[in-house]
C-alpha cells in the first residue's frame, strides 16, 4: 500500500467505546483555573477513576510536573489505588481533558494500529493549547504505534461511534466557524471517512446549555451498540434544553446504520438544572444560583470492567443507573457525583482516551 494512501484505505477503522481496551489514558489536572474554588477537590475524583479503571484494565497517567506527581501520588494512595496497572508518563501539559488532545487511536484487521493526530484549537479559542497539541505523539509512544497527522480540528468529544461504519456527531460544533472555516461539509465528512475509517456520517444539531465545546456529542447521545443510542431528553418545556434535544430526538428517529437499519432509541430524561456560584467557596461545594453547567448522564466512559457514569443528586441518577445496567449487563456501573468535576466543563468521557488492543 502507498504510503500516500488514507487509513481507511490501509484497513484502518475507529473502534467502539465498548471493544476491548488495552488501557485509558488519562491527564492529571494541574492548573486551578478550570475549577476555581474547587480544584482542592479534583485529585480524588481522578483517583477514585483511577481505582475503578485499574481494575479491568492498564491506566496510563500524563503528569505535568513534580508537584503534580506528588498530589497524584497521595490522592491515589488515599484511594486505595493497587498501582500495578497504572504507569506515569512525565508530559507537559495545559489541560486534563484527553478526549480532546486530538489523539484518535484507529487498527485493522492485520494486527495494526495507529493514533491518528488531529488538529487542535482549544475549542475555538477558549484556551491554551500548545502543549496539549503534542499529547497525541506521547499517546502513540506509549502504546508503541505510529502516528498519523490529519489537517483538520476536531476533538475526540465532537464524535461517537459504532465501530461498524457509522459515526455521530453535531452540527453546532463540526460546522463552527471557530473549528475548520476553510472546510466544507463535504471535506469535513471526507476527512472522517478517510481518516477513520467510517462510511456513515450522522449529524445532530445542538448541545445544551453550558457547553462551552460547541455542543460536543459525547453530552448528547452515545452509542450503546452497534445500533443502539442512548439519548437525552429535557421533558421541560420551558427548559432551554427542551427544543433541541427533542430536535435531536427527531433526527434520530430518521436516521439509520452503515446497513440502513433504524436504530433502537433509549431516552434518559436530564437531571434538573446544576448550578454553581461563579466564586464557590474554596473547597466546598454548594448548590448555587449562579452559573448552569452542562450536566448530562451521557458523558459516560464505557471502559472494560465497568461504565463510569456521571451523577448529579437527582432523583433521575437512579434511572441512568437502570438505564446503563440494561445496556451493559457485564460490565460494573459506577456512579460517581460529577458536579464538582463539571465545574470544569467536562465528565468522565471528556477526562479519559482508550488505547484499543492490537
Amino acid at each position: 500500500m502507498s504510503s500516500s494512501s488514507t487509513p481507511s484505505q490501509r484497513g484502518y477503522r475507529i473502534p467502539a467505546e465498548w471493544e476491548p481496551h488495552q488501557g485509558t489514558i488519562l491527564t492529571w489536572p494541574h492548573d486551578a483555573r478550570h475549577w476555581p474554588g474547587l480544584f482542592d477537590q479534583v485529585p480524588a475524583i481522578w483517583a477514585r477513576m483511577v481505582k475503578e479503571l485499574e481494575q479491568g484494565e492498564d491506566v496510563h497517567i500524563f503528569i505535568h510536573d513534580d508537584a503534580t506527581e506528588q498530589v497524584a501520588k497521595n490522592a491515589m494512595k488515599k484511594a486505595k489505588v493497587q498501582g500495578d496497572r497504572v504507569t506515569i508518563h512525565r508530559v507537559p501539559n495545559n489541560w486534563a481533558w484527553a478526549r480532546d488532545h486530538g489523539g484518535i487511536f484507529v487498527k485493522n484487521n492485520r494486527g495494526d494500529r495507529a493514533v491518528t493526530h488531529w488538529q487542535i484549537n482549544g475549542w475555538g479559542g477558549q484556551w491554551d493549547h500548545d502543549l496539549d497539541s503534542q499529547l497525541p505523539e506521547e499517546m502513540a509512544r506509549i502504546a508503541g504505534v505510529p502516528s498519523i497527522k490529519v489537517p483538520m480540528v476536531l476533538e475526540g468529544g465532537s464524535i461517537d461511534v459504532n465501530g461498524c461504519g457509522t459515526l455521530m456527531t453535531t452540527e453546532e460544533c463540526l460546522l463552527n466557524p471557530n473549528r475548520n472555516p476553510g472546510l466544507t461539509k463535504e471535506q469535513i465528512e471526507q476527512q472522517l471517512k478517510d481518516n477513520l475509517g467510517v462510511t456513515n456520517i450522522l449529524w445532530l444539531g445542538k448541545g445544551i446549555m453550558g457547553d462551552d465545546t460547541s455542543g460536543h456529542v459525547d453530552d448528547l447521545t452515545r452509542f450503546a451498540g452497534p445500533s443502539t443510542v442512548v439519548t437525552i431528553m429535557n421533558d421541560d418545556e420551558t427548559d432551554p434544553d427542551h427544543a433541541p434535544l427533542q430536535e435531536n430526538l427527531k433526527r434520530l428517529q430518521s436516521m439509520a446504520d452503515q446497513d440502513g437499519k433504524p436504530f433502537t432509541i433509549i431516552t434518559i430524561p436530564q437531571p434538573k438544572p446544576v448550578l454553581i456560584d461563579r466564586a464557590p467557596t474554596q473547597g466546598q461545594y454548594t448548590p448555587g444560583t449562579g452559573f448552569r453547567i452542562p450536566a448530562s448522564y451521557a458523558n459516560f466512559y464505557i471502559a472494560n470492567e465497568c461504565v463510569l457514569l456521571p451523577v448529579w443528586d437527582d432523583p433521575n441518577d437512579e434511572v441512568a443507573i437502570r438505564t446503563l445496567k440494561r445496556c451493559f449487563p457485564e460490565r460494573r456501573i459506577v456512579p460517581i457525583d460529577s458536579r464538582v468535576l463539571t465545574w470544569g466543563w467536562g465528565s468522565f468521557h471528556c477526562v479519559t482516551q482508550q488505547i484499543p488492543v492490537v
